[in-house]
């Protein structure tokens, strides 16, 4: 098979190179010069652990090509798969399209007969059909088919994801001819190696594929922030979060994923998907209110995090050194975007604190986000050393393993806010810590 992917970002790097891994042969088209540049020489431009390695070999066998020239890159192409940015709009919520249509528009131009175009991008309700308007009216002539494919990535596990899916999730515009069968057949030659290990394939129409994505993602925003809810019952009544969580978790009906309590979601997903999704539910008139609540209480909550720390540094962080451990939303990716760091650190900079960071991949695209006066470490103890109080923000496995003793000796203070539950409570009270984290007395 021959694939272009439009938009060389997150979701169209990773995956255009499981595509190329696959078998099929992929060319990527990315605009941002430096992007490309970077991409080129080989050099991965996001923090995702595997890809470095699958870039390089499919880039050596020819597999994997990267320019950006879009005409080129879909000539020859059995499906040009969409992968732009749809970053929350302004103003109402909704997603921001300007990056789909304007690409559509522009395959439209350069399509030839037959041409599978297919929205990888998370889109609302609605896009897929509106894409296939766009290319009507801008190639009256054309034949074409359109198909809704969402990712469902992880960030920090997206190889392992996309080679070995939960599903795949296939939407395909029926309306045209042949039904969808044209496009039908093309979507199952992409993705023949899951085949090969009984992957689930769902083939569904347009508008129930582009909706799975939104309800997916803020379902399991409202997971986590359920059990986040729980972590502070926990604490008001004496019970154990952890305990909980399991106990909910061995129901096979809830599952143990996505109970682990902490300061809050964030992401490139969860915020941005839980806000479209209530704007479409409201436009459409039937309102997600469950979900109008989930994006208010976990905004809430980082503000409250927030409030916590200083409680715990004794009322007033003013003159106080806060060192902190973690910046990104979450391990294993230098993924900034709505980081519950963000709103928080921004707050004790406010209430005057002095702050100290490390995390092991997030602090160069943090520094365009944080406030200035933040101070960027070398590593974990360096941003302890003589803390007034330390703060856990993100869970990288490096930070499970430091020492206690070394940790007390470095710090000033003695306080230490885990708000990703890290370190067990015992072990860091006994080496004489005042230690707090997240539903756990």
């Amino acid at each position: 098979m021959r694939i272009a992917m439009i938009g060389g970002g997150y979701v169209g790097l990773v995956s255009g190179a499981c595509f190329a891994e696959f078998g099929s042969d992929v060319a990527v088209v990315e605009r941002d010069p430096k992007k490309l540049a970077a991409l080129r020489e080989g050099r991965i431009p996001i923090y995702e652990p595997g890809l470095d390695a699958i870039v390089a070999k499919n880039t050596e066998t020819g597999r994997l090509t990267f320019g950006d020239d879009l005409s080129a890159a879909i000539s020859g192409a059995d499906a040009v798969f969409i992968a732009v940015g749809t970053p929350t709009r302004r103003g109402d919520g909704h997603a921001d399209l300007t990056y789909v249509y304007a690409a559509t528009e522009e395959i439209a131009r350069s399509a030839k007969e037959g041409l599978l175009v297919v929205t990888k991008s998370t889109v609302p309700v609605g896009t897929g059909r509106e894409v296939a308007r766009i290319l009507r009216e801008t190639r009256p002539e054309l034949t074409f088919d359109v198909a809704s494919n969402p990712e469902f990535l992880r960030e920090g596990n997206a190889i392992g994801d996309f080679m070995r899916p939960d599903r795949v999730i296939i939407g395909i515009d029926t309306s045209g001819p042949d039904e969808g069968e044209r496009a039908t057949r093309i979507m199952r030659e992409v993705y023949r190696p899951l085949h090969l290990i009984e992957a689930p394939i769902v083939i569904t129409d347009l508008e129930t594929a582009e909706l799975t994505k939104y309800a997916a993602n803020a379902f399991l925003a409202m997971k986590v922030t359920f059990i986040n809810e729980m972590a502070d019952l926990c604490e008001k009544v004496g019970g154990n979060i952890h305990d909980v969580a399991r106990g909910m978790g061995l129901d096979q009906r809830i599952g143990r994923r996505f109970l682990h309590p902490g300061p809050g979601y964030g992401g490139s997903c969860f915020p941005k998907d839980t806000r479209a999704l209530t704007a479409i539910a409201s436009d459409a008139g039937a309102p997600s209110r469950l979900v109008e609540a989930t994006v208010a209480v976990n905004e809430d909550r980082k503000s409250r995090m927030a409030e916590r720390i200083i409680a715990q540094a004794g009322g007033s962080v003013q003159g106080k050194t806060v060192g902190v451990l973690g910046l990104t939303f979450k391990p294993d990716t230098d993924d900034m975007r709505e980081a519950a760091s963000l709103p928080i650190l921004a707050h004790l900079h406010d209430a005057g604190a002095r702050i100290q960071a490390f995390d092991p991949e997030g602090m160069e695209p943090a520094r365009a986000l944080l406030p200035d006066g933040v101070i960027y470490c070398e590593d974990a103890l360096e941003a302890a050393t003589d803390a007034d109080i330390l703060v856990v923000l993100t869970e990288w496995n490096v930070f499970r393993a430091i020492d206690p003793d070394r940790l007390s000796n470095a710090m000033r203070g003695k306080a230490i806010a885990d708000l990703r539950n890290i370190w067990n409570p015992a072990t860091m009270r006994a080496a004489g810590f005042e230690y707090s984290s997240i539903g756990r007395i």
